[in-house]
């Protein structure tokens, strides 16, 4: 995994162009059983990735933070809303609540989140390679590919598997 992490930012840099085309056709007409696919692709790569021997989504990048994250998280840590996001966040150019830095204040050493089972939507929905209408987050999933070994290997298998 470490080798692989180490080639991933080369290899998707190598592959960006190609994957741009293939996700604006893939956006103008979308197979029928795309999310189907998605899914199965998905379900495939992550049977073979475990997460806890990388992390580098954890390490290099900061979900979004919904109110009821806040709300939700702040609760888990015996804080008020305003205490957590002081403690933990700041606003983007978007307004959008991130964390304040990276790594995550909330990953331990052995890549274990701690506070896992209140953990944000966006990192429970990451990397989003089994999401209904994939072919609406395109470009997110574009961007995934040179974090996330399993997003770059479900790219890779679906780019094989629909031609």
């Amino acid at each position: 995994m470490k080798e692989e992490l180490a080639h991933l930012p080369q290899l998707a840099k190598d592959k960006h162009k190609e994957n741009k085309k293939y996700f604006a056709k893939l956006r103008k007409k979308p197979p029928k059983n795309l999310d189907h696919v998605m899914r199965e692709l998905h379900d495939e790569v992550f049977s073979e990735v475990d997460c806890l021997e990388c992390a580098n989504c954890c390490k290099t990048t900061g979900p979004l933070f919904t109110d009821a994250d806040i709300e939700r998280i702040a609760r888990h840590l015996k804080l008020k809303p305003r205490q957590f996001t002081d403690r933990y966040l700041r606003m983007d150019e978007d307004q959008d609540y991130v964390l304040q830095s990276v790594p995550c204040a909330f990953l331990g050493a052995d890549n274990y989140c701690l506070i896992y089972d209140v953990r944000p939507k966006a990192c429970r929905e990451y990397p989003h390679t089994d999401r209904k209408k994939f072919h609406q987050i395109t470009d997110i999933t574009l961007k995934n590919t040179a974090i996330c070994p399993a997003a770059f290997r479900v790219v890779e298998a679906m780019k094989k598997r629909l031609g």
